[in-house]
């Protein structure tokens, strides 16, 4: 009946002209892999939550309920236990009698309905909501704690000493305890809220008095929750373990990585550990790696540049370089590039640090400096694999420099990030690193400066809800400035002019800045000015 349901919704949408035959197949294909219809749908970027979810609710006879609207007794959220509502994502919102009225992500699971009704002996009746909006409310009531009685009782016995200090048995202790169930719930439940709720860092800092878990989310850092210190050496202990670190050692900083999933999603966390005054700090950082790439049209670049930039990425030779500083989604507008111009019949070759999204079709080598593969080694190994394009991940050092710049001369299209605050200062950090002038006029054919900025949210229109975390914003888009250097600018190269002189040259020629195309996106209602100042000052 499941399978019925799930065809029927498939076959409507496309009566309806909101996807093609092809996407339906691609999605039913994706969902026989342990996925559900309606999620590869929207992971693959056929049609959104939203559209979707308001697609159910008027064409499959289920309610539409705003969870921003409601306001949920604790004697209701009660009524499912926390890992059954985690698990099928479902919000319990109103019951008559032996009725339950439930907010799913997914209204077509007849296991989740059957296993819903047998745990709360009530009838089961669904209603369509988003996942971000459940998530919501499930991060509201239950929090990161959760029920972990069991950790605290074990905490309160225990005294782990000097954060300096550490003797054998401290260290066995602590590792016998990090592996048993409670904490290894605690930091998987840390982690699980944190991709869910599409954070890009997660920060575990020990304060005087208590233990902070903050998310970064849309570039902006939110306090998730505070633990008594007592739970600081096993949360912290836990994931240098996940790492592969020495978690005797407290006194020096320490670098690791490892991979979970999440919702069948795998999810490469890298892993920093440093030793502050009140104890060791860790921020991991996720790097989800079934993320659906966004198609070129879909990340931001204004329809008047996109000609320009797309003509750039089809020429046989020269360097392109995408510039902004650390954040600022460089490397996804190049991946995003290369998956457009990928084809069978040209030889892709990346180097990058870290690999963050696997491309089908692309060769991808992953730096290595341990074994000496550097952005400059690798680079001279990639010429000898008879490359069209190569994607550089970081122009770094002049050693790169000069190579990237020689390849581009030699009859490949190089594809890099450069740290600027804008399209000019590109060549003068080219420049500064060492590069001839001469070099620089002949092989630079373009440069995208970038940042990004954050959407107001589609509930509240910047006012602030729940599901925005009260920020007015959910959701982030570039803005962009697209410099091609013509003869005037390649002049100013050759003459190492300033990047002021190089910018004015630029504006002469046509180039429309950072600045204006941010104040036309908050013109177009999709952000605020106030956020377009706010980034390109803090760039």
């Amino acid at each position: 009946m499941s399978t019925h349901k799930n065809n029927t919704l498939g076959e409507l949408l496309l009566a309806k002209g909101l996807i093609t035959a092809m996407q339906l197949e691609e999605a039913r294909a994706t969902a026989r892999h342990g996925s559900t219809l309606q999620r590869a749908l929207i992971q693959a970027g056929f049609i959104s939550e939203e559209d979707l979810v308001n697609f159910i609710a008027e064409h499959m006879d289920v309610p539409r309920l705003e969870l921003g609207n409601f306001d949920i007794h604790e004697e209701l959220i009660a009524l499912i236990p926390e890992g059954l509502a985690r698990k099928y994502l479902c919000i319990p919102v109103l019951k008559i009698e032996d009725s339950l009225t439930c907010a799913m992500a997914d209204v077509f699971d007849l296991d989740a309905l059957d296993e819903i009704a047998a745990v709360t002996g009530m009838t089961i009746e669904p209603a369509v909501a988003t996942e971000a909006e459940i998530r919501t409310v499930l991060d509201k009531h239950y929090g990161v704690k959760g029920d972990f009685g069991e950790v605290i009782e074990e905490f309160e016995a225990r005294n782990w000493g000097s954060m300096e200090e550490v003797s054998a048995d401290e260290v066995n202790r602590l590792r016998g305890l990090v592996e048993e169930a409670p904490i290894i719930r605690m930091v998987d439940k840390i982690l699980d809220e944190a991709v869910l709720q599409r954070a890009s860092d997660v920060h575990l800092a020990p304060q005087e008095d208590r233990f902070v878990i903050r998310f970064r989310i849309d570039g902006f850092l939110h306090e998730k929750d505070s633990l008594a210190m007592k739970f600081h050496p096993a949360v912290i202990s836990r994931v240098k373990i996940l790492a592969n670190l020495d978690i005797s050692e407290r006194r020096r900083p320490q670098d690791g990585r490892f991979q979970i999933k999440v919702q069948d999603k795998p999810v490469d966390v890298r892993v920093s550990c440093v030793p502050t005054i009140y104890g060791e700090k860790i921020v991991m950082r996720l790097l989800d790696l079934g993320t659906v790439l966004l198609p070129l049209n879909d990340i931001g670049i204004p329809d008047d540049v996109m000609p320009d930039y797309r003509r750039l990425l089809g020429q046989p030779n020269g360097i392109l370089l995408v510039a902004g500083p650390t954040g600022s989604g460089k490397t996804t507008t190049l991946y995003s590039s290369l998956h457009e111009i990928n084809s069978p019949d040209k030889n892709v070759i990346t180097l990058e640090d870290p690999v963050e999204y696997r491309l089908k079709g692309i060769t991808q080598i992953q730096v290595n400096p341990s074994v000496d593969l550097t952005f400059a080694n690798g680079l001279r190994s990639i010429l000898r694999q008879d490359p069209d394009i190569i994607l550089v991940g970081e122009i770094r050092d002049l050693d790169t420099a000069e190579m990237a710049v020689q390849a581009s001369l030699t009859g490949h299209l190089v594809l890099s990030t450069l740290h600027t605050n804008d399209a000019p200062s590109a060549v003068t950090r080219l420049t500064d690193m060492g590069i001839e002038p001469y070099l620089i006029a002949s092989a630079l054919i373009g440069v995208l400066a970038q940042r990004l900025i954050r959407l107001k949210c589609r509930h509240c229109d910047a006012k602030g809800c729940e599901r925005c975390l009260q920020s007015g914003y959910a959701g982030r888009t570039g803005i962009y400035e697209l410099m091609l250097p013509d003869e005037d600018i390649r002049q100013l190269v050759l003459r190492k002019a300033s990047s002021e002189d190089i910018r004015q040259a630029a504006l002469a020629s046509g180039m429309r800045t950072l600045h204006d195309d941010g104040m036309g996106k908050a013109e177009a209602g999709l952000t605020s000015p106030e956020e377009v100042l706010r980034v390109i000052k803090e760039g």
